[in-house]
C-alpha cells in the first residue's frame, strides 16, 4: 500500500489516542504526509515526534472539532504546509452513558456538536481539496450508526446523523471522482469509555468492558487503509455489526432485546 498512499495528504482527527493515532500512525508508514488533530496538544507532539523518529512526515494542530473556526484553520494549515489534502479520516468523537429519561441534555448537544458537526465543519473546507484530488473521504461510526443502543442516545443519534450526512456526500459528488467511506469497528479498546459522559455531563473515568479483550486500534487502522485502497463503500469490522444490519430489516425487535439485554448487563449499567 506505500505506492498508493506515498505523499498523499492526510487529516486525521481525534488522533492524540485510539482508532486516530493508530491511523495517523499507519498511513505515515505508508509514505503519507499526515496532519493530526485533536485537543490534546502534549500528547500529539508526543506521537508526531515518534512518527518523525522513524524517518516518516507528520504534523499537528491543536484543533476542537466542535468549534468551526478551529477546523477551517486545520485544513488550511495543512495546505499551507502540505499543498493540497488527499484524504480526511472524521474520527474524532465522545460517547455517553446514561438513560435518556435521566440525561442532562447539555449532553446529547455536546456529542452532536463534536461527533456530527465536526465531522460537517471539517468535510466542509477539505471538500474542494479533496474532490479535486478525487480523494477520499472517510467516517468513522459504529454499529451504533445502525441500530440505536441503550443508553447511548447521544451517540447513536449522532452517527445516524454522519451516516446520512456522509451518504448524501457521496450522491452529491457521483460524477467528481470523490471516494466516501464510511466505517464501522466493533467496541474497540480506547480511551473513548473512559471519557464518556454520564447523565450530569462528566466523564464515567472507567471504562464497563474489559479493554484487553476488545479490538485494537492497529486492526481497525489497517482496514481504513485497505477500504480506501478498495474503494469502500461501507466497510462493517465484526460479525456482530454485519448481522446487526442484516437482522435489523429481519426481526428489529430482536435485535432490540439483544442490545437491551447486553447493555444492561454492562457493571453500573442506566438500563435496567
Amino acid at each position: 500500500m506505500k505506492d498508493i498512499f506515498k505523499n498523499k495528504v492526510v487529516i486525521v482527527t481525534g488522533a492524540s489516542s485510539g482508532i486516530g493515532e493508530a491511523t495517523a500512525r499507519e498511513f505515515a508508514a505508508n509514505g503519507s504526509k499526515v496532519m493530526l488533530a485533536a485537543r490534546s496538544e502534549n500528547r500529539l507532539a508526543n506521537i508526531v515526534s515518534e512518527i518523525k523518529s522513524g524517518g516518516y512526515e507528520a504534523a499537528y494542530l491543536k484543533t476542537d472539532v466542535s468549534i468551526e473556526e478551529d477546523c477551517r484553520n486545520l485544513v488550511q494549515k495543512t495546505v499551507e504546509k502540505y499543498g493540497t489534502v488527499n484524504i480526511l479520516i472524521n474520527n474524532a468523537g465522545l460517547s455517553m452513558r446514561a438513560s435518556f429519561n435521566q440525561v442532562n441534555l447539555g449532553v446529547l448537544k455536546t456529542l452532536m456538536d463534536v461527533n456530527f458537526w465536526g465531522t460537517v465543519y471539517c468535510t466542509r473546507y477539505a471538500l474542494p481539496y479533496l474532490v479535486a484530488n478525487k480523494g477520499s473521504l472517510v467516517g468513522v461510526s459504529s454499529i451504533a450508526g445502525f441500530h440505536g443502543l441503550p443508553g447511548r442516545t447521544g451517540y447513536s443519534a449522532s452517527k445516524f446523523a454522519i451516516h446520512g450526512f456522509l451518504e448524501t456526500i457521496r450522491i452529491e459528488n457521483l460524477k467528481n471522482g470523490l471516494h466516501v467511506m464510511i466505517i464501522f469497528p466493533g467496541f474497540t479498546s480506547s480511551e473513548i469509555r473512559k471519557h464518556a459522559l454520564i447523565a450530569d455531563g462528566t466523564e464515567q473515568g472507567e471504562s464497563p468492558r474489559e479493554e484487553g479483550k476488545l479490538m485494537s486500534p492497529e486492526y481497525v487502522a489497517k482496514w481504513v487503509l485497505k477500504g480506501i485502497k478498495k474503494k469502500k463503500r461501507n466497510k462493517i469490522l465484526t460479525w456482530e455489526g454485519r448481522f446487526t444490519a442484516l437482522f435489523q430489516r429481519i426481526v428489529p425487535d430482536l435485535v432490540d432485546w439483544v442490545y437491551y439485554i447486553e447493555m444492561s448487563q454492562e457493571p453500573d449499567s442506566p438500563i435496567k
